[in-house]
């Protein structure tokens, strides 16, 4: 019997600070992939390992849906643990009102929907949203934006004569992305021109002649602030924080590279997340802090078990980090996903086997060797030669790009509708506990921290 949990009494407290981690696509077959991923790599066996948040006391268990579709996207999923409101798929921050595409529907703000960010503003806190995708991809999006399509992230993916405001501009315009003291990230191209190029000479990406970098800073100066833009690691690692009030990092023309591919010059997901409370932290206040490991989500999509397995641990890495940074009696720290995906984990191996190897049991009835880790669907599938399955043997297994195995053939694996686990940590983290809707996340936030219009902690 763990002793803490004998003796430990309910934090009561009013959350000062909140950071929600996001492991984007991040199912529990991940998780406990990734336990053995990262306990192997340090010559454990790996199955008797915990990532940094699975030791949180307080467990539950989110229900993933759309309004529209059983298995969910990051777009309505992160419209419902971001804002309170389940959403349909594809859109982001709009009632189930809004169809995807239905531009009339997002004009007007009639079917908006706001959340955790706008409230925290109100509230007087600071706040930042940290990714390892493009900055305006669906799930960072869902934090600041309403659009009817999660599609829409530049100008240049509107429809013909369509009067609809893109997520970049939403961003640097729009009254909550507006005054987000923190934003990191990748998806440059999407907030320049196609005249102008980044700063590693990559071509922008819009048509309206816009430098959306350069607007974000003429701003924030506007208001009296002391913005700064940056785009290396060596900028964010050498920063002085209590020299500027917001900063605004695109370290990446498009999504960040997998940790696995990434140069000295893209900044980890844990420093990111190290600068971002840095700077946060500043305010008397307190902050709310999004954070999401993206990459997890691309990989699996592409069935590159290695790369999705990693990416998780480095999530766990930027859990890790941001626990030694903060007070846990007044932090409230929530680690979750979105929705999960079509990775199995089978097989009878024994204790130490390889989990992005095969099996060492007996062969498949074919009597070819198959793998722990496999795909019910996407790119991964390979046709039987001579009506027999293709042998795994022929392939580079080490390789970080190696697809693992597909039942089913499609050019992108599909996102799995199952449950996914949250953990919490801190203020009113035993609210947490249980099965429960994916909407009541930000609801349960709300009154932990004492934001928002709804019922708090406060009012009690």
């Amino acid at each position: 019997m763990q002793l803490h949990r004998v003796s430990s009494t309910l934090n009561k407290r009013t959350a000062k600070n909140v950071i929600l981690f996001l492991g984007d696509g991040m199912s529990i077959t991940t998780l406990a992939a990734t336990r053995v991923y990262l306990g192997q790599k340090y010559g454990h066996m790996g199955e008797e390992l915990k990532l940094s948040f699975e030791a949180f006391p307080y467990t539950g268990l989110a229900k993933t849906y759309c309004v529209d579709h059983n298995v969910a996207d990051s777009a309505c999923s992160g419209t419902a643990y971001l804002t309170g409101v389940k959403a349909n798929s594809g859109t982001v921050g709009l009632s189930a009102a809004v169809k995807r595409g239905d531009c009339d529907g997002q004009r007007g703000g009639i079917h908006a929907v706001t959340g955790l960010i706008d409230w925290a503003q109100k509230a007087g806190k600071a706040t930042g949203v940290v990714t390892t995708t493009r900055v305006t991809h669906a799930t960072p999006a869902a934090s600041y934006a309403h659009s009817a399509d999660r599609r829409w992230e530049a100008d240049t993916d509107l429809p013909p004569n369509s009067r609809c405001e893109d997520i970049a501009l939403q961003l640097i315009r729009g009254r909550v992305g507006s005054q987000i003291d923190v934003v990191m990230g990748g998806g440059r191209k999407n907030f320049l021109s196609r005249t102008l190029k980044d700063s590693q000479g990559n071509p922008g990406y819009r048509t309206d002649s816009l430098d959306l970098i350069k607007e974000w800073q003429l701003n924030k100066k506007s208001r009296g602030g002391t913005p700064k833009y940056i785009y290396n690691r060596t900028q964010l690692l050498t920063l002085d924080f209590r020299a500027y009030d917001s900063v605004l990092g695109l370290f990446a023309s498009d999504h960040l590279p997998y940790h696995l591919e990434a140069t000295e010059d893209v900044p980890v997901l844990s420093e990111m997340t190290q600068r971002a409370i840095q700077m946060l932290s500043a305010n008397k206040n307190g902050f709310f802090l999004f954070v999401e490991g993206g990459r997890i989500d691309t990989a699996h999509h592409e069935t590159k078990a290695r790369k999705a397995l990693d990416e998780t641990a480095e999530l766990a890495k930027a859990v890790e980090a941001a626990i030694k940074m903060v007070n846990p009696e007044e932090t409230l720290i929530i680690v979750t996903s979105d929705h999960s995906h079509t990775m199995t984990y089978s097989g009878y191996s024994k204790r130490g086997t390889d989990i992005l190897g095969f099996t060492n049991r007996l062969n498949a009835s074919d009597n070819l060797p198959y793998t722990t880790l496999s795909y019910a669907n996407g790119p991964g599938y390979k046709p039987h030669e001579k009506f027999q399955r293709h042998n795994l043997m022929m392939d580079d297994m080490n390789n970080p790009d190696f697809t693992y195995p597909s039942l089913v053939p499609i050019s992108r694996e599909t996102h799995g509708g199952e449950d996914v686990a949250v953990f919490a940590k801190g203020p009113w983290s035993h609210l947490f506990t249980g099965n429960y809707e994916q909407n009541f996340i930000p609801h349960a936030i709300a009154f932990a921290a004492c934001i928002g219009p709804g019922y708090t902690s406060c009012k009690l």
